[in-house]
């Protein structure tokens, strides 16, 4: 498999012999004051073909109307039912929906989707609650498996997708792809939808994946955090930490490669 972050949730996954795009978001800036940092990793226009797109929740910094117009409406573009159906609305009828405990299959079976709901208020505005379903997705074929959180606080339940399709047909996961975050302390509520970079090691140790690589991070500023506050703090935590050689750090526009070897 073969994974490059392109840039805060935006990552081009490679695997079983199909290419995915998650949460695309090419954008120089969230809103009107919150600029990127770094641009991104793959240029919009210089995308490979591309089989399918995952979205996981409505928010603004994973679901980019003008990433979307720029792409190529000639394949699936999956996301939680509700977001599925407003997208169908605006004019995307590639758009379809892919509900929790469902699955769908690309490059002729070889690759399964299973999707599971996560721990996030994903409404793309304050009043719209009902556009707030938030999906989580594990990817996997015979012989790999990735798990994408999308946007999730860390709940005894986060695990249950990778227990329910790999655990039980005794397959360990391969990769995590977890998104890490920092807030201050007078923002309390974080970590009730988001994940630390410390419960990001704390759900890669839950996981019992084989690797882990850290996104949402690097790509743009926020309100209450530099883009590089999350990465600092999770790279200082994992510098005691006996995970450490199993989390991957790629910096935007770089890929990492997980082949047998790697896995064994």
């Amino acid at each position: 498999m073969h994974i490059t972050y392109v840039g805060h949730a935006t990552l081009l996954l490679e695997i079983a012999g199909a290419r995915l795009l998650t949460d695309p978001n090419f954008e120089p800036k969230l809103g009107r004051f919150l600029p990127r940092v770094s641009p991104p990793g793959i240029a919009l226009d210089a995308l490979p073909s591309l089989d399918a797109i995952l979205l996981t929740h409505a928010h603004a910094d994973h679901l980019s109307f003008r990433s979307l117009d720029a792409l190529p409406s000639d394949m699936p573009l999956y996301a939680p039912p509700p977001i599925a159906r407003w997208l169908a609305k605006k004019g995307y009828r590639n758009a379809e929906p892919i509900d929790a405990m469902s699955n769908v299959s690309l490059a002729d079976g070889r690759l399964r989707i299973h999707a599971t709901r996560a721990t996030h208020q994903g409404s793309r505005y304050v009043l719209d609650r009902w556009r707030s379903a938030a999906n989580m997705y594990l990817l996997e074929s015979d012989t790999e498996s990735i798990f994408f959180a999308g946007d999730t606080a860390l709940t005894p339940s986060t695990h249950h997708l990778v227990e329910r399709v790999l655990w039980e047909r005794g397959r360990q996961l391969d990769l995590a792809l977890l998104p890490i975050g920092w807030a201050p302390r007078w923002k309390p509520g974080f970590r009730r939808g988001h994940l630390t970079g410390e419960d990001a090691v704390r759900l890669f140790e839950t996981l019992r994946a084989r690797a882990m690589m850290p996104y949402h991070w690097g790509t743009f500023r926020h309100v209450t955090a530099t883009a590089y506050d999350a990465i600092n703090r999770l790279r200082t935590h994992l510098a005691q930490h006996d995970a450490r050689d199993r989390v991957h750090v790629i910096e935007p526009g770089d890929s990492l490669v997980l082949g047998p070897e790697a896995r064994a």
